[in-house]
């Protein structure tokens, strides 16, 4: 690994993302989890819930009166994204006082409120031809070069052309069923706009080694990255990351509830503007790398969400981000296995333009 200089530590809240066992089968909320594994708010007075899918408020006289509605729940339910409570809330799934309300009705001392989540539906994952960028593939597994805009498995808004859809076909139903029918086969992830290497299992024995090496975080994972700003020396990103508290679909360093974080970032190349590096992943969290360079003040070029609203590059769909590098231990074999999986041709065109290369 390459040697590391300086160590910066922030109280922050990953680009790969390990994923537990998931039994439900059910079709997942906004959140990413089912409804049931919802928590229940903490404070004292307002909230009773009957059953997973339902809850009830009392506005008591210590709460401020004239609060909208949906701006309550979303305090209250802080795992529903207001989005997701502003349509429930149109769709009559939220009573005030037994009476249908509006995403702005006001509320005041005494005001009852129902909220009636509506049944999730049965979705499977159906085999489609979707091309696969190969690396390597036997009896156990498969490591696949993910294309930038593919989600990894099927989620809100995508229940088709995903990664999880091509590798059904590819595979004939061979995979792993511990993540379920949503994410057969799937062991880790990478963002929709995140391009590169990816493990794929292909039955249950090799989806727990890889799970537990991952666990224990022994799985090399290096990526390419370009970032904003000049950097002039290698570096440790080390912080806490969790749920942005405002913003449900971000992450954020050193956040309530976040867990421990370590990127290593070494410096490949140097720009005008721009830095060209390789990350280390020690840790495996939701938009590490992504969340951390922000954090240090080198968001990554082409990040919608963590970098700067205007891309200087205009047409640049997403981060800059390349999960090159991926080497574990065999499931069978137990040999180490390492694969690179080259740079897509959008990243290296804009390596030559900042390189002034025709």
């Amino acid at each position: 690994m390459n040697k590391i200089k300086p160590s910066i530590q922030n109280n922050s809240i990953s680009e790969s993302d390990s994923i537990s066992t998931d039994k439900n089968l059910k079709k997942q909320s906004d959140t990413g989890a089912s409804f049931s594994e919802l928590e229940a708010p903490e404070d004292e007075s307002s909230e009773k819930r009957t059953s997973p899918a339902f809850h009830e408020f009392k506005i008591s006289k210590d709460e401020p009166s004239g609060v909208r509605l949906d701006k309550y729940l979303s305090d209250k339910l802080p795992d529903l994204t207001r989005s997701r409570l502003q349509r429930l809330i149109k769709d009559g799934a939220v009573l005030v006082n037994g009476s249908s309300a509006k995403v702005s009705t006001k509320l005041s001392a005494g005001d009852r409120i129902f909220l009636t989540m509506p049944e999730p539906e049965e979705f499977s994952a159906k085999p489609e031809n979707i091309p696969l960028d190969i690396l390597y593939e036997d009896d156990d597994l498969l490591i696949v070069n993910k294309p930038k805009g593919m989600v990894v498995h099927p989620a809100s808004g995508h229940y088709t052309g995903t990664l999880v859809n091509a590798v059904l076909y590819h595979c004939q139903g061979s995979l792993s069923g511990i993540n379920g029918v949503l994410r057969p086969g799937i062991v880790h992830r990478i963002d929709r706009n995140t391009t590169g290497s990816l493990i794929i299992c292909k039955n249950d024995k090799a989806h727990q080694c890889i799970a537990d090496q991952l666990k224990v975080h022994s799985i090399t994972r290096k990526y390419r990255a370009i970032v904003h700003g000049r950097l002039t020396e290698d570096g440790v990103v080390h912080t806490t990351i969790g749920r942005h508290p405002l913003n449900r679909k971000e992450m954020a360093v050193n956040v309530p509830n976040g867990k421990d974080a370590v990127t290593h970032y070494h410096v490949l190349e140097t720009f005008d503007k721009f830095t060209y590096i390789e990350c280390q992943l020690e840790t495996g969290r939701t938009h590490q790398i992504r969340v951390h360079m922000k954090s240090i003040g080198h968001p990554i070029l082409g990040d919608d969400v963590y970098g700067p609203a205007k891309c200087p590059f205009p047409g640049l769909e997403g981060q800059t981000l390349h999960a090159m590098t991926i080497g574990f231990l065999h499931p069978t074999t137990g040999n180490y296995m390492e694969f690179e999986a080259p740079l897509p041709d959008y990243f290296e065109q804009l390596l030559k333009k900042l390189r002034g290369l025709p």
